[in-house]
């Protein structure tokens, strides 16, 4: 997802708005702590899935390996929401 298919009631920098660009993202597959700052514009990934595991919504994170565009190896979680809970 991107800026330009981002829904108008997803725009914004508040905690709101990142979680619902998240949250429609993670129903399309696993993403990355660096794919949801990139492509999501959601600097702190981490502390929106935390919310959105309070809200009851099952989501695993699993470590990974994944390079920052500057090409710096970092390790980041992939979090997967599990069944697609609505």
């Amino acid at each position: 997802m991107t800026q330009s298919t981002i829904s108008p009631t997803t725009h914004g920098n508040s905690a709101s708005a990142q979680r619902l660009r998240l949250l429609a993202r993670l129903r399309r597959g696993p993403i990355t702590t660096l794919e949801a700052r990139h492509e999501l514009d959601v600097m702190h990934p981490s502390a929106r899935i935390q919310e959105l595991r309070e809200d009851g919504y099952p989501i695993i994170t699993h470590w990974t390996r994944d390079r920052t565009a500057e090409g710096n190896p970092h390790r980041v979680g992939q979090y997967i929401l599990m069944g697609g809970a609505e």
